[in-house]
């Protein structure tokens, strides 16, 4: 039996007839026609299906979307605001933090959700947020240098002083 679900995906809200054991990640892909969200592995192994949910990094593998019923959704179409990158998505860039770019969302996505939540983190901080994603092509190294650039070019500029 199909349920009625309603989900705002990247603030647009998207109602369908879902079967309860369709995957967040098929809705997006297949209901919304959002296919930045890849699916690489639909055992919550490599992380190319993180989108945040609720604001939160989460494997759309493993939600089902019934589960997602009222919830909001950001994939990485939606991080971007009126056509510019958003301060990640630059740093991925700059830094060559992406070869075949197929898990470069789940990456973006994931290291959204580390800098909401510290937004200055550590060298080993951001390989533990990112444990949870698999790249094949990069060594890592140049995915850690994008999430460092995009924390300092997210970091506020400090108060300026009053003159006396």
């Amino acid at each position: 039996m199909k349920k009625n679900i309603s989900i705002r995906v990247n603030g647009v809200e998207r109602s369908a007839q879902v079967e309860p054991r369709l995957l967040l990640a098929h809705f997006l892909r297949e209901m919304a026609g959002l296919t930045g969200t890849h699916i690489g592995c639909e055992t919550s192994l490599c992380g190319a299906c993180t989108v945040l949910l609720d604001g939160r990094a989460v494997k759309s593998c493993t939600v089902l979307a019934v589960q997602a019923d009222g919830a909001s959704v950001t994939t990485i179409e939606g991080l971007a605001d009126d056509g510019k990158l958003h301060a990640i998505q630059q740093g991925f860039w700059e830094e060559h933090g992406l070869q075949c770019g197929f898990c470069t969302p789940g990456m973006i996505l994931c290291s959204h959700d580390l800098l909401e939540r510290n937004p200055a983190p550590s060298e080993v901080e951001i390989r533990e947020a990112l444990g949870g994603n698999l790249c094949r092509c990069t060594g890592y190294q140049h995915i850690v240098n994008a999430v460092q650039s995009a924390s300092s070019k997210m970091a506020k500029p400090p108060a300026k002083r009053r003159k006396k």
